[in-house]
C-alpha cells in the first residue's frame, strides 16, 4: 500500500521575498507539511484555484487538510461584521469551502486546523463567535491552554485525557454546524474539536489549537491512518448524512 496523499490547503501572499525574489506567492508554514510527514504521510501542498477544481483535485487525495489562517467572512455564517473582526479573504473561503465540501461529498478523511475548524463549521450551516480573549500570545505568539476531550468520541479516543495544546485564535464555534458534536472543550467552554459522528463521515474532525506547531502528531496520524484505510476501499458511497448538509450549505463563490 502506498504512502497516503495529504493534501493541505495553501494561500496567497502578496509580497513574498527569498533571495533577490520579491513575488506573490502560494505559501504555508512548514509545521504543516512536516507534521503530515512525520505522522506517516505524504504531504501536497494545494495552491488556491478555481472553485469547480476542487473536487477534481480532492478525488486525487487519500485525505485534506485545511489549514489555520485568517478570520472567516462573516456574511459566509449570515452575520454582520463586528469591530473586532479581523481582515477576511473571499478568494480563499470559496476555495477552501469547496475543498471541505469536496471531501465531505467524497468520502475523503478530512482533518480542519483552527481557521480549518471554522470552515467546517460555517460550511454545515454553523455561526462563529467573531471575538473573544484568552486563547492567543501577543501579535504572531502562540499561547498555550489544556483542551478536555469529550469521552465517547473520535478525539478521545486519540487523545484520551487532557492535554495542553499550542493555540492561537480569537473567534471560535458559536452554534455548531449540522450533525456536528463537540470533541474537546477548554476550561472557559470553547468548543475546541469538531467531528461528524458515527457513518456520517469516515473521518472528519477539526481542533480549534495548532498542532502543527506542537510535538504531538497523534491528530494528525489518525487522519493518516483513516487515508490508508480509505486506500483499500475505493469508490466508497457518498454519506447521505454529509452529502446533504455540504450540499444544503451556502454556495462557496
Amino acid at each position: 500500500m502506498q504512502t497516503p496523499l495529504i493534501g493541505v490547503s495553501t494561500y496567497m501572499e502578496t509580497d513574498v521575498r527569498w533571495g533577490v525574489w520579491q513575488h506573490e506567492a502560494a505559501v504555508l508554514p512548514a509545521g504543516y507539511h512536516r507534521l503530515v510527514q512525520r505522522a506517516g504521510g505524504c504531504a501536497l501542498l494545494l495552491p488556491p484555484d478555481a472553485d469547480e477544481q476542487a473536487a477534481r483535485i480532492v478525488s486525487r487525495l487519500d485525505g485534506l487538510v485545511i489549514s489555520g489562517g485568517p478570520d472567516v467572512e462573516p456574511v459566509r455564517y449570515g452575520a454582520e461584521r463586528e469591530p473586532d473582526c479581523g481582515p477576511s479573504d473571499a478568494a480563499r473561503d470559496a476555495w477552501e469551502l469547496a475543498l471541505a465540501r469536496a471531501a465531505l461529498e467524497q468520502r475523503v478523511p478530512l482533518l480542519g486546523i483552527c481557521r480549518g475548524m471554522q470552515i467546517l463549521n460555517v460550511l454545515l450551516g454553523g455561526t462563529l463567535v467573531q471575538h473573544m480573549e484568552g486563547h492567543r500570545g501577543h501579535p504572531g505568539v502562540f499561547a498555550e491552554h489544556a483542551v478536555r476531550p469529550v469521552a465517547g468520541t473520535r478525539l478521545a479516543e486519540v487523545l484520551p485525557g487532557p492535554v495542553t495544546v499550542p493555540t492561537y485564535h480569537h473567534q471560535a464555534v458559536a452554534r455548531l454546524g449540522d450533525g456536528l458534536v463537540a470533541g474537546a472543550h477548554a476550561a472557559d467552554g470553547t468548543v475546541e474539536a469538531l467531528e461528524l459522528p458515527g457513518a456520517a463521515h469516515p473521518f472528519t474532525l477539526a481542533v480549534q489549537w495548532h498542532p502543527e506547531e506542537g510535538e504531538d502528531v497523534r491528530v494528525m496520524r489518525a487522519l493518516v491512518e483513516a487515508a490508508r484505510t480509505a486506500q483499500s476501499a475505493p469508490g466508497a458511497q457518498t454519506a447521505p448524512a454529509a452529502a446533504s448538509a455540504a450540499s444544503a450549505a451556502p454556495a462557496a463563490g
